[in-house]
């Protein structure tokens, strides 16, 4: 059952805009720093609604923008040690969310078994190596992002074509819904008011406007991600893109020791449209990926969650992958809206001057990202002088988005030319030209 919505005007210390896992970590680190805050949530569905509760379930330490792209943020916080102090801090928040479920009893199937990205023809071997050399220049050691031959890759799993991978530890699976929803009990416990069923119209200094009423605070939150656009005066902020998602019923132990994955380790490959999967506590293959087009205007609708097309195309990878799933049953198909900004550069943020808040921006990469997040913009809002806040994405502000149908045309041909990429890939077995000319847009050096 929802929440009950907002009753009508009201004061608080602090209003969030959106109850993801953004919003959530917010208000559960602000209660934490300082129990007398008065702390308001609102939310336009129920908590989780959006990506943080539809994801692929990595709690990853992944950044959409590249180290070089930190390491040139302006000011006093950029640089190489800012890029890498960014990048630990990311890791950091990985164990941090596990610590917080226990210390919270919240049941969310976390284990931190890492990702293993598998390279599954030569092209994607070279691309590996080349991310791990990469790695070592920003202070990334073999125990944070290790090369495996191919013994070692098929040995953690059994997938078809496997000639080498990549394996880093700093990733848990989740079970995203049950992580969602048992922070937005943990926050209410600390004494957070949360409110679903409120649409908010308007963000303006001191004042959140909704449909049932003003809420009067000194510092005001947007943390809406994939929804941004849905606020007034925001249309551009962030590009609603679609990422879909299908589970396998439950698999037997037979099946799984075919497959592996037995630490549960997140996977992808070296594709460039990208892939992502976990097994589930309950014994599932859950795999998603990108797809689905952006659509006019920044919208987003419950039809945009499913497109057979895309599903089609992820159960034919499935199989393609693991060949012993040839007769297992997909009993579950979804999707959802992430928030891409225009130059892939996730940020949080406080204006001082009129108390607006912001934080988002995961390009897909949230669950671990959106924790940071929130313990960061807690930080800022209590004036708290930490590490946090002066990494190098703190006060980013990317630039708009281009208006119709610019952004349609672009978000488009970006994703049509990444999956053309790896068919340019197979055939030439050559690296793509076509992403090599994309990358700058795609958070590239």
């Amino acid at each position: 059952m929802p929440r009950p919505p907002l009753p009508g005007a009201t004061d608080a210390d602090v209003a969030v805009v959106g109850a993801g896992f953004t919003g959530l970590w917010t208000a559960y680190h602000l209660a934490r720093a300082d129990p007398g805050l008065r702390v308001v949530v609102l939310e336009r569905e129920v908590a989780g609604f959006g990506a943080s509760g539809r994801n692929g379930g990595w709690c990853s330490a992944l950044f959409p923008a590249s180290a070089e792209r930190l390491a040139r943020t302006p000011g006093p916080y950029g640089g190489h040690d800012g890029a890498v102090r960014q990048l630990r801090a990311l890791q950091d928040s990985v164990r941090d969310v596990g610590t917080v479920l226990d210390e919270e009893g919240i049941d969310a199937g976390y284990q931190r078994g890492g990702t293993l990205v598998l390279a599954r023809h030569p092209v994607q071997l070279r691309r590996l190596r080349a991310e791990v050399e990469h790695a070592r220049s920003w202070e990334q050691g073999p125990a944070d992002l290790a090369l495996l031959d191919a013994t070692q890759a098929r040995a953690r799993c059994a997938a078809t074509d496997v000639i080498g991978g990549t394996f880093t530890p700093h990733c848990a699976a989740v079970h995203p819904a049950r992580l969602v929803r048992g922070l937005a009990r943990a926050v209410e416990r600390r004494g957070v008011r949360l409110f679903e069923q409120t649409t908010v119209r308007e963000i303006v200094p001191g004042r959140v406007v909704t449909d049932a009423g003003t809420v009067r605070a000194d510092v005001v939150v947007r943390a809406l991600e994939g929804y941004t656009a849905s606020l007034a005066g925001h249309p551009r902020t962030l590009a609603p893109v679609y990422s879909l998602m299908i589970a396998t019923e439950p698999l037997s132990e037979r099946l799984w020791e075919q497959i592996g994955l037995a630490d549960r380790e997140t996977l992808s490959d070296g594709r460039h449209l990208l892939i992502y999967a976990q097994r589930t506590t309950d014994g599932r293959l859950a795999l998603g990926g990108r797809g689905a087009p952006y659509h006019f205007g920044s919208r987003t609708r419950p039809g945009y969650d499913r497109e057979p097309r895309v599903f089609a195309q992820l159960e034919q990878t499935m199989r393609a992958l693991f060949p012993v799933l040839r007769t297992a049953r997909v009993t579950h198909r979804w999707g959802g809206a992430l928030g891409v900004p225009r130059d892939w550069h996730a940020s949080v943020g406080l204006d001082r001057a009129s108390g607006l808040a912001w934080g988002g921006g995961y390009v897909g990469d949230g669950v671990g990202a959106a924790q940071l997040a929130g313990r960061t913009l807690a930080d800022l809002i209590t004036d708290r002088d930490t590490e946090l806040v002066r990494l190098p994405w703190v006060g980013h502000r990317s630039r708009r988005w281009e208006p119709e149908p610019l952004r349609w045309l672009e978000a488009n041909a970006g994703l049509r030319v990444m999956s053309l990429a790896d068919v340019e890939e197979r055939v030439t077995m050559r690296p793509s030209l076509l992403a090599r000319a994309m990358a700058p847009f795609l958070g590239g050096h």
